[in-house]
């Protein structure tokens, strides 16, 4: 599945603010295609792009926690135990708590969710991880540093990551930007 976003620019886009329109498109571009992959993949398979990512990070092999999946899906622990929460409850995957420790409990496909990874197409947050890796250590890091100030610019707060798409907590505005106004004022 190929997901593709049309570009479109205003002529009125003066020449000092094209860096600015090339970032919102690109934001743009990805954003909506997280989450009309997500849509599609509802539709056509019954889960979420986040639910698909960690389905086939788990074809890698069964992990022994909920951090040692969100490291291979590069999200926060609260983020992956969603996911794995309603895949477990579609009987997709299991969880299977040690002998040695009740406390440790191991994530692994169920033969559903092996058969459901067959007829899948790559997610888009596979292509993602695939593209990221292919730019230089120092294209990343510029990357990496250039979005996080991003995000704190805009007052963003609690922000995971967007791999997980619709299944992830929200990331939500800094406090003093969801105030609303009283009436009367």
């Amino acid at each position: 599945m190929r997901l593709t976003a049309k570009v479109v620019r205003s002529p009125k886009v003066a020449v000092s603010d094209s860096d600015i329109a090339a970032a919102l498109d690109a934001l743009g571009a990805l954003t909506g295609a997280l989450r009309l992959g997500s849509r599609v993949l509802e539709r056509r398979l019954g889960i979420s792009g986040a639910q698909l990512f960690v389905l086939q990070k788990l074809a890698d092999g069964p992990v022994a926690s909920l951090n040692e999946l969100a490291a291979r899906t590069f999200t926060h622990q609260s983020s992956v135990s969603v996911v794995v929460r309603r895949l477990v409850a579609r009987g997709l995957v299991a969880r299977t708590v040690f002998a040695d420790d009740a406390r440790r409990v191991a994530i692994a496909l169920t033969p559903a969710g092996r058969t459901l990874l067959r007829r899948a197409p790559e997610p888009l947050q596979a292509r993602l991880l695939t593209s990221l890796k292919r730019l230089s250590a120092s294209e990343r890091k510029a990357l990496a540093a250039s979005l996080t100030r991003l995000v704190g610019e805009a007052g963003i707060v609690g922000g995971t990551s967007t791999l997980l798409g619709d299944d992830a907590p929200r990331p939500r505005l800094a406090r003093s930007d969801r105030r609303r106004p009283r009436a009367g004022r």
